[in-house]
């Protein structure tokens, strides 16, 4: 047990130096959020909380988003890093499985997770797409992108592939109907569940707000 609490210090260490002070929205700050948000579901499932906690903290370490849609980096950065830590084979496995299989891949698409630790890092991710701290997270990523706020000539699409969801370059607004506001229904376990209720509540009384202001009205 020692010995994991220290590759997981270690980790979390390394993870830190690696993210901090990335503008996006998936810094460090997220990756620590994430990491309490699934030791909380955990704490209700009966999962091995090594692998929760890895997986976690491990899970962005290369987004395809920043490496020209190279779903492979994250995976192998991960396993690299692991491997350096003498982490068992079946550990890493698992790990960068979760990792290739966690992110949301378009409205038509599913992406199931396999495991239950699996699931509970993915509602972890998840929750933190929504809610304000995720309405924060998509404009900073909007802007970081360079995309428009809001444009009404341009209409949500529900996309039926991952390449299309990857490669589009739609309005900031649009990301809320084309992923945000579907999360809530997607999560796995019952804590996240309960947790994506409020979240998801104030995503649709921030659009409203949004709106109503966009039209001018009092």
């Amino acid at each position: 047990m020692h010995l994991q609490q220290e590759i997981i210090d270690k980790t979390a260490a390394h993870v830190q130096e690696l993210l901090s002070g990335e503008g996006s929205g998936h810094d460090w700050w997220h990756i620590l959020r994430v990491w309490n948000n699934a030791k909380t579901i955990a704490a209700s499932e009966n999962a091995d909380l090594f692998i929760v906690e890895l997986a976690a903290l491990l899970h962005d370490i290369g987004d395809h988003k920043f490496h020209n849609g190279d779903e492979t980096v994250g995976p192998r950065m991960a396993a690299e890093w692991l491997k350096q830590l003498q982490v068992q084979d079946e550990v890493i496995h698992h790990i960068t499985t979760i990792i290739k299989e966690l992110s949301f891949k378009g409205a038509g698409t599913t992406s199931e997770m396999q495991t239950i630790e699996g699931r509970i890092v993915q509602d972890a991710d998840r929750l933190d797409a929504i809610g304000a701290i995720g309405i924060a997270r998509t404009f900073a990523y909007g802007g970081h992108k360079n995309r428009e706020m809001y444009n009404p000539t341009i209409t949500p699409e529900m996309h039926d592939s991952f390449e299309a969801y990857k490669n589009s370059t739609a309005p900031t607004i649009n990301h809320f109907y084309e992923k945000l506001l579907l999360l809530k229904d997607r999560m796995h376990t019952q804590t996240a569940k309960r947790m994506a209720q409020q979240r998801h509540a104030y995503m649709e009384t921030y659009l409203e707000q949004f709106f109503s202001e966009w039209k001018g009205l009092k």
